[in-house]
């Protein structure tokens, strides 16, 4: 549970970069020349707000544009932070009944070496009760043994699939398939996965660096991870921003992370906006923001056959 958050404090969204005295928006910022046909002024990639007509131009301004610059660049940021990401990705989704798996995926769904899909227990109960005993998605017999399994994952992984490169990693981190434990080997798995389009292996990432398991503690690294993993929709990443932003008395930043994620279903997000609400830290209409996001996900993610594997206790650890 995230502690106790002192009294929020509003987050700055307003343009701090403007260009020079007596230029215009269309004049280069530091020596007042406008962009023509031939030489158009190119825009400073940072704050996106300031135009210059040449490269000496832009080092000749820098030290007056810079403190300016440092700002408004982590104000985009912000804005892509925040409005990017609220939509879970294909993944968290069971590709039978293409509804969202409620979260955590690994307890309520089951992967599939055969073909990396994810699929809902809802699903694979269905499955079960149609006679079914191999792969509910591909059809491919189930492996007879762990080995059987690491061939059907090296051969994914042989054909560059992030999610195959991704659970390889996994399986290298807690040895797991008679594997020896090596975190170097899965952090750099992990890190060829999410070159690749894993957003799960950049939570992964993020989580290693910052409890340090096999790797240095670096809070900074693990934020970029999670950061990256959180506007690609990933819940575990955009909780424990709000979680960190928590332990750092950011409490409006942390507010904000935390509706989101629970407005994707997160049950431990919604606790949490809860209790912050009773507290008197967040307001009534992020609680009843977070709460009906919240109720709204449920109801995506229910169906009659996940109920039913519900009421007869099935799971999936992985």
């Amino acid at each position: 549970m995230i502690r106790p958050f002192p009294p929020a404090l509003p987050i700055s969204v307003n343009m701090s970069c403007v260009p020079a005295v007596g230029k215009s928006d269309e004049a280069c910022a530091n020596c007042g020349k406008h962009g023509s046909g031939a030489a158009k002024l190119k825009i400073c990639t940072a704050c996106r707000v300031v135009k210059y007509c040449s490269v000496d131009c832009q080092k000749a301004h820098r030290k007056q544009h810079k403190r300016a610059c440092k700002q408004r660049a982590a104000e985009l940021e912000d804005e892509r932070l925040y409005n990017q990401g609220h939509e879970r990705p294909e993944g968290d989704s069971c590709p039978i009944c293409a509804l969202p798996i409620p979260p955590s995926v690994n307890e309520h769904s089951g992967f599939n070496a055969c073909c990396m899909k994810r699929i809902c227990l809802g699903c694979n109960l269905a499955a079960k009760k149609r006679g079914m005993a191999g792969c509910p998605f591909c059809r491919t017999p189930s492996p007879e043994n762990e080995a059987d399994v690491l061939v059907m994952v090296t051969a994914r992984v042989e054909k560059k699939d992030p999610a195959a490169i991704n659970f390889l990693g996994e399986q290298y981190c807690f040895g797991n398939f008679g594997l020896q434990m090596d975190m170097q080997r899965a952090v750099g798995l992990w890190t060829d996965a999410a070159e690749l389009g894993s957003v799960e292996a950049l939570f992964n990432l993020g989580t290693t660096y910052y409890f340090g398991k096999g790797v240095g503690n670096d809070e900074t690294k693990a934020v970029e991870f999670y950061k990256k993993a959180a506007m690609k929709g990933n819940i575990g990443s955009r909780y424990q921003l709000g979680w960190i932003e928590g332990q750092r008395g950011n409490d409006d930043r942390a507010a904000r992370h935390l509706v989101i994620s629970a407005k994707m279903g997160d049950k431990d997000s919604v606790e949490t906006i809860q209790n912050l609400f009773r507290d008197g830290i967040v307001t009534k209409e992020q609680y009843a923001e977070a709460l009906k996001g919240y109720q709204d996900a449920l109801k995506e993610m229910k169906s009659h056959d996940r109920d039913e594997a519900k009421q007869l206790g099935l799971f999936w650890v992985e």
